[in-house]
């Protein structure tokens, strides 16, 4: 088992963190491995991304996948792995950057938003693949990907995925999901960031029953 499904094994659901702060980080982390996530992403985009995913590493790595999102480069993914980080999101399918992350032994999740590029990625070694933008990407999309993608493969929408709108997607074939602005901002308080978690793993975990 790869270890991206592994951390996922029993919430498919990744804590996606734009704008996490480094002071933040451990606190942040704590709720949410107590709600039940095993996957942290923390986007490049974020303030001293690179700080929060070390942080972040050091403190949960035997419990959680740490790592990060919005990896664009070569350079950005060694500074990853050099962290602590060993998730790798990435909003497109650059090729290289999945060999990359294979040949580094890191889980890597390219965005993908066409067949064509999902089987690309698939073949360059990727552990799962994020279906971005979800928004564009409904349900319907989902199934009809599905009869065509190797059944092990694992499809996770994200943008703009909230609890009301994770059955339709399960439902049509999805394995699970990242989570960005509905779980997490970076100025929310710790007590309406543990609120949307647990959310989050209600909605998912009633899914699962109902399915």
């Amino acid at each position: 088992m790869s270890v991206l499904r592994k951390a996922l094994a029993e919430l498919p659901l990744i804590a996606i963190l734009r704008g996490l702060r480094p002071e933040r980080a451990l606190p942040v982390g704590e709720l949410l491995l107590a709600a039940g996530f095993r996957a942290l992403e923390v986007p490049l985009n974020s303030p001293e991304p690179l700080a929060s995913i070390e942080r972040l590493a050091k403190q949960f790595d035997a419990e959680a996948l740490v790592g990060a999102g919005t990896v664009l480069t070569a350079g950005a993914l060694s500074q990853v792995a050099a962290a602590g980080g060993r998730l790798i999101v990435m909003p497109h399918a650059n090729l290289s950057l999945i060999r990359q992350a294979d040949h580094l032994g890191l889980a890597c999740v390219p965005g993908v938003a066409t067949p064509t590029e999902a089987f690309a990625a698939l073949e360059a070694g990727a552990d799962a693949l994020k279906l971005f933008p979800a928004e564009a990407l409904p349900p319907p999309v989902v199934k009809a990907w599905r009869a065509v993608l190797p059944p092990e493969c694992w499809l996770l929408p994200v943008g703009g995925i909230t609890p009301e709108t994770m059955a339709p997607y399960l439902a049509a074939g999805a394995n699970g999901f990242g989570l960005g602005s509905a779980l997490f901002q970076g100025d929310l308080p710790l007590s309406t960031i543990d609120l949307q978690a647990r959310r989050f793993v209600a909605a998912f975990r009633r899914s699962q029953q109902d399915s």
